[in-house]
């Protein structure tokens, strides 16, 4: 090989931060986030098994997905470790709605994120919606977790 040949990489992966961070299942609280099936969730109730005459004391985990609002179980030996997802909250300024369920929204740095739909919750629909038919500037908080992200949280910081 020469070393005037190019070589050009397909770059499809992000910088390599991984999507989640391991933590023992006994340290996991209620409120805490795990990661059941693959899916990023918040902890609503744990509890915690005596250890048997041979084994584990053993966590029992009940958590909600915080994404499709799915109630998901899992049982883990309370000193092996589970997956914790990062879960991060951002707040940009909705700009506009589409026709096709996607919104506009303004980043910190003044550019605009087009690549978010409506949230599905109906409750919080009908707030942006009417919200923003009104003229209110609103601010939304965007939740995201393992590659996904999604609408959660409305503010209502004034008229325009």
């Amino acid at each position: 090989m020469s070393d005037s040949e190019e070589h050009h990489f397909e770059s499809k992966a992000d910088a390599g931060a991984s999507k989640t961070y391991p933590q023992q299942a006994g340290t996991i609280r209620k409120n805490g986030f795990i990661v059941i099936k693959n899916r990023p969730c918040k902890v609503v109730e744990v509890s915690t098994s005596k250890t048997g005459k041979h084994g584990h004391a053993k966590c029992h985990f009940v958590a909600i997905d915080i994404f499709t609002g799915k109630k998901l179980e899992d049982i883990v030996p309370s000193s092996h470790n589970c997956d914790v997802p990062h879960v991060n909250r951002t707040e940009y300024q909705l700009i506009d709605i589409s026709e096709d369920g996607f919104v506009s929204l303004l980043t910190e740095n003044g550019n605009t994120k087009d690549d978010l739909k409506l949230p599905t919750d109906d409750s919080l629909l009908s707030q942006i919606k009417d919200g923003f038919g009104e003229g209110k500037d609103l601010v939304v908080t965007v939740m995201s977790a393992m590659g996904e992200e999604q609408i959660c949280a409305l503010k209502d910081i004034g008229p325009k």
